[in-house]
């Protein structure tokens, strides 16, 4: 009995320890907005950051952008679960920022202002266009922000000990999730009205250094404890995994055989359609492409993309070591039973190696708390920017020059801008909280699959093809946006699975969990067929957006 009561005074030590430490993180990535906010005067201050920011700033804030919640505990989960199969996450988020650097910063920073958009109507009616825009760009964000939310959800979980069977201040487990997501929405609304371009900015950067000193000190930590052997690192995992030497071998996740001929097919098919959504996606988020913006000139905007690939390649080294290491260390079950998803793997990791080196329940619970700390304004700082670059474009593109026709005051942009972010975080939280049995990094690549469906097709029409003309960019962007978010919803994501939204429904009928395969293809094709059938040529706008986007002439 005694034991039990230390024990638990114990826990209740490490939770407030945990807690306070976490609440400080917070606290200064928000002096951190309001002090930007206090900075942030014009509408180019509140989208673009008044073209401030260095390369290795910008590259910094690109990099903080992308290791999002999917990178960090997503993709740790998905190693730590699944061994080899986990890591093609990682693999496919790196080779996708080639696609971004070789075809789109430079050409976009050139061609743009604030949005996607801007490159877009440079060259055709003005109007539909950025209706079309506008609205793709509010479809991924969500997509994007669902995966951050129950991220989020998982991580302040174990921050606070909950786990299915426990209460927390009167809340069951599940209750006390949503609570969190419900929180989580409300701060990053917060860090968008108040901050802007800039707080957002400026907060990515300080996160983007905290993750990688994070990952790199677990990873070190992983390695001493093995003494640098990686062969006793992947034994220990594989052993400790409960899948034996399949866990170090393709096939635990995708391309499984399957009891049928076709079930094999469509298991060996999703693994393409993701690899497909990863390496092409990138090159058409909304949240990246808004950062091109941020830098004074197109020779910037490249040098911070190679940044931000060293930044994150490093960062995708450490993924491995946190995922093999936290199975070996933490184990399977233990990770399932805290997150059926695995989303917690890297800050489990933390807390027991905080529990060798650093003394206890009590170093546990410290580098528990300065890990989930990270993830946390790693999540909310993703959060951010998503968030403001679904609010800029219903703003800027929607509200300022479809409504208005380009006579909306900067202050009414911006105004609409704070009201958008709070109605897209909303829509957001609710979603969120359907997907919780969902990985992190795999509801990222739904996000990626409807970016390269919808936004990447016109993009690169737009650049590069002189025929290219409004009735292309509607079908380009209508057709990938629809069909990919029609397949994801007929898929087993949605119903008929167990960590599907609605588990106890089935209407799912698409068999592969990813859509890219067929949506991305189908964005091409209908952006082809949309320009021919249309009589409209404009060869002139695209000779002047040719210049522009290769020499920077005339860029904003």
């Amino acid at each position: 009995m005694e034991s039990h009561l230390l024990a638990e005074a114990s826990t209740s030590t490490t939770r407030t320890l945990t807690i306070t430490l976490f609440l400080i993180f917070v606290a200064i990535t928000l002096g951190i907005t309001i002090w930007a906010s206090r900075q942030t005067k014009t509408a180019t201050d509140f989208y673009a950051g008044g073209r401030q920011f260095s390369g290795f700033q910008n590259g910094m804030a690109i990099s903080g952008d992308y290791m999002s919640a999917a990178s960090f505990l997503g993709i740790a989960g998905l190693i730590a679960l699944f061994g080899y199969d986990g890591f093609l996450y990682s693999i496919g988020f790196l080779v996708a920022w080639l696609v971004a650097l070789l075809l789109v910063a430079e050409f976009l920073r050139n061609s743009g202002r604030y949005t996607m958009a801007d490159v877009l109507a440079f060259r055709m009616r003005q109007r539909p266009v950025r209706s079309a825009a506008s609205i793709s760009t509010v479809v991924v964000s969500i997509f994007y922000l669902i995966a951050q939310m129950v991220g989020a959800g998982a991580l302040v979980s174990l921050l606070l000990g909950i786990k299915p069977g426990t209460t927390f201040l009167g809340m069951d487990a599940d209750t006390a999730k949503v609570a969190t997501i419900i929180l989580v929405g409300a701060l990053m609304i917060v860090y968008v009205v108040v901050g802007g371009m800039k707080g957002t900015t400026y907060v990515q950067i300080v996160k983007a250094f905290m993750l990688m000193i994070g990952a790199l000190v677990m990873t070190f930590l992983v390695l001493v404890h093995y003494k640098f052997n990686l062969s006793t690192l992947l034994g220990d995992a594989a052993a400790q995994s409960g899948k034996g030497s399949a866990f170090l071998e393709p096939g635990l996740r995708y391309g499984v055989e399957k009891a049928t001929a076709s079930e094999t097919f469509y298991s060996k098919m999703d693994l393409v359609s993701l690899g497909i959504a990863l390496v092409l996606g990138t090159a058409g988020l909304p949240h990246i492409l808004t950062r091109f913006y941020t830098v004074p000139t197109s020779k910037i905007a490249r040098k911070s993309v190679l940044w931000a690939i060293g930044i994150i390649g490093t960062f995708y080294l450490f993924t491995l070591a946190l995922g093999f290491g936290a199975a070996a260390l933490v184990g399977g079950k233990a990770i399932t039973a805290q997150d059926k998803a695995g989303n917690t793997a890297a800050p489990q990791l933390a807390q027991a190696l905080g529990i060798k080196y650093f003394g206890g329940d009590t170093g546990g619970a410290i580098l528990l708390a300065i890990i989930a700390a990270v993830a946390f304004a790693t999540i909310l700082a993703v959060v951010a920017g998503l968030t403001l670059a679904s609010s800029s474009s219903v703003s800027h593109d929607f509200y300022a020059n479809v409504i208005k026709k380009g006579t909306a005051g900067e202050r009414d942009e911006v105004r609409v801008a704070r009201i958008s972010a709070l109605v897209i975080g909303a829509v957001a939280i609710f979603l969120s909280i359907l997907a919780q049995s969902q990985n992190v990094a795999f509801l990222v690549a739904l996000a990626f699959a409807v970016a390269a469906s919808a936004n990447l097709p016109a993009i690169l029409y737009s650049l590069f093809w002189k025929k290219f003309n409004t009735s292309g960019a509607m079908w380009a962007i209508y057709g990938g946006l629809i069909s990919a978010v029609f397949l994801v919803f007929f898929s087993p994501v949605v119903s008929g699975s167990a960590t599907a939204m609605f588990p106890h429904e089935d209407w799912q009928w698409f068999p592969l969990s990813n859509p890219g395969i067929i949506s991305i293809p189908l964005g091409f094709l209908c952006g082809w067929i949309g320009t021919v059938i249309s009589k409209e040529d404009d060869t002139d706008k695209y000779a002047e957006l040719e210049v522009r986007s290769l020499t920077g002439y005339g860029a904003h």
